[in-house]
């Protein structure tokens, strides 16, 4: 999901990667969560932007030990606003921006890492430089246009919370749970607009860090929401494939058809539904 955002509550909707509504993994929640999957915890007030944020996104000095997240331990400026998501537009530090549905990089075929050089660590810190100015907790890396098998994301959505960062490099699932559950979603990539979504309750995963180190989790709760909306970015699916309940597809349609025609005005026809 690009990226998720923290919510108020885990249990609260969603939006991994998602825009301000009600958390990307959908909007911030009684708890506190979105989650891009949606939005950060409303702990985070202030948010970040531009960069100045702790963590990843404040670039400072790489903890090789770490297998999850690249980490800064820098103090950095924090700009205020009212914890919800939404789209930053220009971000300090970063040309990188989040695209918008129908864009064809949302569905386009995502590569293997194979090098793992500064380039790799970059993208990396960028990534968790727009999740935070979105208020995010995850995003994939082709939610800003590059087709790769990278996704980041903080659970909490709290750039003062840097050692929960993850960063996965090449992911894949091995196990899921036979259980799943039903929470509302929203995206980043799909501003004004949210549903229902069914995920499993834990995933088992397989990926590298930044440095190529092998990484083996199990996520669960809500990690595994966010780990599973982001993932479905690099698998070329995005939340609305995954809306269960036929009356938040006709909600969402007149949305879309409006995201459809923006796009088409400003690029023209080459487009992917």
């Amino acid at each position: 999901m690009a990226g998720l955002s923290s919510a108020a509550s885990r249990t609260g909707s969603h939006r991994a990667a998602f825009v301000p509504t009600l958390a990307r993994l959908g909007r911030a929640t009684a708890a506190g969560r979105c989650s891009q999957v949606g939005r950060a915890r409303s702990a985070v007030l202030p948010g970040s932007f531009g960069g100045h944020a702790r963590g990843l996104a404040g670039g400072a000095r790489l903890d090789l030990d770490d297998v999850f997240s690249l980490r800064s331990s820098e103090t950095d400026t924090m700009v205020e606003n009212d914890g919800e998501e939404f789209d930053p537009g220009e971000i300090e530090g970063t040309d990188l921006r989040v695209l918008k549905y129908p864009h064809p990089k949302l569905r386009a075929d995502d590569a293997e890492v194979d090098v793992f050089d500064d380039d790799l660590k970059k993208t990396i810190k960028e990534l968790f430089m727009v999740m935070y100015a979105c208020n995010g907790v995850g995003l994939a890396a082709p939610q800003v246009g590059i087709n790769k098998r990278i996704m980041v994301f903080n659970p909490d959505g709290d750039p003062k919370k840097w050692p929960k960062e993850v960063a996965l490099v090449n992911p894949k699932i091995v196990d899921t749970s036979s259980t799943t559950d039903v929470e509302t979603e929203g995206c980043l990539s799909f501003p004004g607009m949210d549903g229902k979504v069914r995920r499993h309750k834990w995933v088992k995963v397989e990926a590298v860090n930044a440095m190529g180190k092998p990484i083996k989790k199990k996520y669960t709760g809500w990690e595994a929401r966010v780990f599973q909306h982001e993932y479905d970015h690099l698998e070329g699916k995005v939340y609305i494939d995954r809306l269960i309940d036929d009356e938040d597809k006709e909600r969402v349609q007149p949305v879309l058809d409006g995201l459809i025609e923006k796009y088409k005005a400003e690029y023209g026809d080459d487009y992917a539904l």
